[in-house]
């Protein structure tokens, strides 16, 4: 493990934050509770993937030499973290969409009234030769 805050504390704190950084990325890239679109949660889950990822590398694998410090990888989950809780703030003030109503019936006849004469069909039409 590279990690020695004595000798080296920018590198380690580097790679702490970076794997945290990376961590956060992935959790919100992952869950769907935000209503965030699919292309940024991708996006979420990819750049999360690459933060850990190089954060490991550092960590573990990293045998010494010239390393690069993203200082994006430090503000750009405080952005996706900002556009998240954005997002889900919105979600809620958004109203629920409301059910649609059965059609109403076709209206019936009205009832007749006590003692009146029922409705009687037209006579037919008498035939001439």
């Amino acid at each position: 493990m590279n990690l020695d805050f004595g000798a080296e504390p920018l590198f380690s704190w580097y790679v702490v934050l970076l794997f945290i950084s990376g961590a956060a990325m992935l959790i919100l890239g992952v869950i769907n509770a935000s209503g965030l679109s699919k292309g940024w949660r991708a996006f979420n889950v990819i750049a999360g993937l690459g933060f850990m990822g190089y954060g490991i590398y550092l960590g573990f694998i990293f045998q010494g030499g010239t390393y690069i410090v993203f200082f994006k990888a430090f503000i750009l989950p405080v952005m996706v973290i900002v556009n998240f809780f954005r997002s889900l703030s919105r979600r809620k003030a958004t109203p629920a969409p409301q059910p649609m109503a059965a059609p109403a019936p076709y209206p019936m006849a009205a009832p007749q009234p006590m003692g009146a004469p029922a409705p009687q069909p037209a006579p037919a039409p008498e035939r001439t030769v």
